[in-house]
């Protein structure tokens, strides 16, 4: 799959989910306005306050990883600098300890963030296999030579 196979479409769609899931991270992980944490434990604080550090961190990469794609789509990015920069960071999973102290909504919340990181990396993964096996023009050309010498 070339880079440009990945459908713009896709892209835009999994923005917009991304940005969504987004705003619905900060409002579940700012601790200024969360009322429910009035009598909770330190345990619980803390573990609110890591795993909404992980799960932002989850979003943030995959908001930077369609954004690249966005940029090059457009033409604002070369392939050699999606190449470069544009891969997804490895997710940073969750610590079944710290969601069993977390509300089921905010459980759910780091779900639906795991699934669409999973979702992208699995895009990134087949675009970064498929160039793997393409190869570079370089790389190209010397099988081209070797195959021709070869024949001789």
């Amino acid at each position: 799959m070339q880079s440009r196979d990945i459908n713009e479409e896709i892209i835009e769609s999994l923005y917009a989910e991304a940005l969504v899931l987004a705003d619905d991270a900060r409002a579940a992980f700012d601790l200024r306005f969360n009322d429910a944490l009035g009598g909770s434990s330190d345990l619980t604080r803390v573990a609110l306050s890591i795993e909404g550090l992980r799960t932002t961190t989850r979003v943030m990469h995959v908001l930077a990883w369609l954004l690249n794609q966005r940029a090059f789509h457009s033409g604002k990015l070369t392939l050699t600098q999606l190449e470069r920069f544009g891969a997804l960071p490895e997710e940073q999973s969750s610590d079944p300890d710290h969601l069993e102290r977390l509300e089921p909504e905010t459980r759910a919340l780091i779900r639906e963030t795991e699934e669409l990181h999973a979702r992208v990396a699995r895009l990134d993964q087949k675009w970064q296999a498929q160039k793997e096996h393409q190869g570079t023009p370089v790389h190209l050309l010397h099988g081209r030579l070797e195959a021709a010498f070869a024949a001789i």
